[in-house]
């Protein structure tokens, strides 16, 4: 089963592609937004390329389940993409997804390799292999 992974972000969203066999993952390029969401056109090419069977969104609470700020769009975000994509959509707690994905790209690259977009979508695969390991635990 291909699956898409989103790190939902007002400005940025990060995008990963993995497929369910054997639990890979592959950052993608991010998605710039304006008024909080991607260009259409551009989730459009990916979901034609890819053709995934499910969509997971990373799903922003704190570890004692406090939601954020950003619950409520990334909730309308994942809706949108399942009444515009006829696909299964699963929200995944995304929390300390952003930390890992910078001290990854920093052991890998140092201070240079800290770039938004970058972040973002290591963090959507951080999202995609947490949601893999939750599967297997069931």
């Amino acid at each position: 089963m291909i699956a898409l992974s989103f790190d939902y972000g007002t400005k940025i969203i990060g995008v990963a592609v993995g497929e369910t066999l054997f639990s890979t993952t592959k950052a993608l390029n991010h998605l710039q937004c304006i008024k909080n969401y991607p260009d259409w056109n551009v989730v459009n090419k990916l979901i034609s390329y890819w053709e995934p069977n499910i969509l997971i969104v990373g799903f922003p609470i704190y570890k004692n389940k406090k939601k954020q700020n950003i619950t409520k769009k990334t909730k309308k975000f994942a809706n949108i993409l399942k009444h515009k994509y006829q696909r299964t959509v699963i929200l995944h707690n995304e929390y300390l997804t952003t930390i890992e994905a910078k001290n990854f790209l920093f052991n890998k690259g140092g201070f240079k390799a800290l770039k938004k977009g970058k972040i973002d979508s290591i963090s959507a695969a951080l999202i995609l292999e947490s949601w893999y390991f939750s599967l297997e635990k069931t």
